[in-house]
């Protein structure tokens, strides 16, 4: 699969609310609850600081996306946060591995200068093992910080990389 990693398009909503909503539903990785509507997702895909999508250019479709933000306001702003979702049946295929670098790229172009995850679940071996292998360093771990969709809870583990 040939896959660029670009600026998101209006056009691409609909396929980035199903990938967005599909990670949710699997109540293991977002701590989103709610899904996204077609109105709600344009405007939180527009409010991101930059979104991007993962296009497959032999088919056209989208198979992953990111968003990136700020982390935090004021004398804390300087740090962005992000997430990525890859369509379940695109996974395995080195795409979240594609969206990560051009974030860790976007990110310095936005003007910010650390990238951070609040809470990366511990149980997420291949994210994990994903931006361990990007230069991510894990801050340390937060006891039973996520609630897993089976009412469970699970560790979570912070990370960060310098931009």
């Amino acid at each position: 699969m040939n896959v660029q990693i670009r600026a998101y398009r209006e056009k691409d909503l609909p396929e980035m609310i199903d990938i967005w909503n599909e990670v949710v539903q699997e109540g293991i990785a977002f701590p989103q609850e709610e899904l996204l509507t077609t109105q709600t997702g344009q405007t939180f895909f527009s409010s991101q600081t930059y979104a991007a999508v993962a296009a497959n250019t032999d088919t056209g479709n989208i198979c992953g996306l990111y968003i990136l933000h700020p982390n935090n306001v004021g004398r804390c702003s300087h740090i962005c946060n992000a997430s990525y979702a890859v369509h379940s049946e695109c996974r395995g295929q080195h795409i979240g591995e594609k969206l990560v670098q051009d974030c860790l790229i976007q990110g310095r172009q936005h003007g910010f200068q650390v990238l951070q995850f609040n809470a990366v679940v511990a149980t997420n071996i291949h994210a994990r093992h994903l931006y361990e292998r990007l230069g991510f360093i894990q801050l340390g771990t937060i006891p039973g910080g996520f609630r897993l969709k089976n009412g469970q809870y699970e560790d979570i583990c912070p990370y960060y990389h310098t931009l």
